[in-house]
């Protein structure tokens, strides 16, 4: 009767178990790839309206992000909901917004993001970099992406006539998405849309002059309303001439005949935007009208490439 020596018992035991290991390995990793989290798919809207149902979810979303001075937030123009939702880069990397004067916009944090114990991660592919230039490359920005996040929607808190979420971003304002992976960027390869999320270029700073503002877009769903009036009346005037826009909005706010506003002259101009203004005869004080092309309603237009001119603002001032 054959004898196996010591030795080959032990070669053969140790072929055993190295086999039974790498099965074991392989099967962990079987399972670990079932129960990897996977993004729920879902809209900024469901976000806003129900965001405790979300909270510490991975989510995918698809929106507007917006990027300026005390703002990084995303929004979608078909929303009702007033709930604000900040974003923030995972890992180390930082978006450096801006909250005040002269503060230093670091784009680096010392330690990873933890958000309520949990650590969040990020994909700096090509994706992601040319998100953050598009992000990056005028004062403020807007930015179509669909983007991976983990939603909080941070703490509850109720007024005699609302509740509010919020405590992350600028003082607390809002829910927050922090941003781990950027699935698709649109590009802003247009010159005739104003990619810019500031209502307001017009700069009326000057020495001895005091100004009001009679009004301002209220929201982004202002210009797709705009946009579907126009389409509605196919009036050319509102895609071809934001000139007679300025002219005919400023005097239908006076009530007064758009003829009387002669003389209204153009004084600054930027992709998308005009800046107009108008001083009556024999009046001290002068009205500013800012016109933009927006490039959010071209994603509802008819046709994305007739897009409406909007009345972002309209300041009057005074000067001694």
């Amino acid at each position: 009767m054959f004898q196996p020596s010591l030795q080959t018992v032990c070669y053969l035991l140790a072929r055993m178990i190295g086999m039974l290991f790498v099965l074991l390995l392989l099967t962990f990793c079987s399972l670990a790839e079932e129960v990897r989290e996977e993004p729920r798919k879902v809209s900024v809207c469901q976000l806003k309206n129900d965001p405790a149902g979300y909270n510490q979810m991975l989510v995918r979303v698809t929106g507007f992000a917006s990027y300026g001075f005390e703002n990084f937030t995303i929004n979608d123009p078909s929303c009702s909901s007033i709930l604000g939702i900040w974003l923030e880069y995972g890992e180390t990397t930082a978006a450096g917004t801006k909250y005040c004067c002269g503060e230093p916009t670091a784009r680096r944090r010392p330690e990873q993001l933890v958000v309520e114990d949990i650590p969040i991660s990020l994909v700096e592919d090509e994706r992601f970099r040319e998100f953050d230039r598009l992000l990056h490359r005028r004062l403020d920005s807007s930015v179509h992406v669909t983007l991976v996040g983990r939603f909080f929607y941070g703490r509850q808190k109720k007024y005699p006539n609302d509740v509010y979420w919020g405590s992350y971003g600028h003082f607390g304002c809002c829910s927050l998405l922090a941003i781990e992976q950027i699935i698709s960027v649109d590009p802003q390869d247009r010159d005739d849309l104003d990619y810019n999320t500031s209502f307001d270029e017009t700069r009326i700073a000057k020495r001895g002059c005091k100004y009001r503002s009679l009004q301002g877009i209220r929201a982004e769903s202002d210009a797709i309303d705009v946009q579907q009036r126009a389409e509605q009346g196919q009036s050319e005037l509102s895609f071809n001439d934001p000139k007679r826009v300025a002219s005919g909005h400023l005097a239908q706010l006076l009530k007064i005949d758009e003829k009387s506003v002669a003389g209204i002259k153009q004084t600054r101009q930027a992709p998308g935007r005009f800046v107009y203004e108008w001083r009556p005869t024999g009046k001290r004080e002068s009205y500013l009208i800012v016109v933009s092309r927006y490039s959010w309603p071209s994603f509802y237009a008819k046709d994305p490439r007739r897009v409406a001119w909007i009345i972002v603002a309209v300041h009057r001032f005074s000067c001694r």
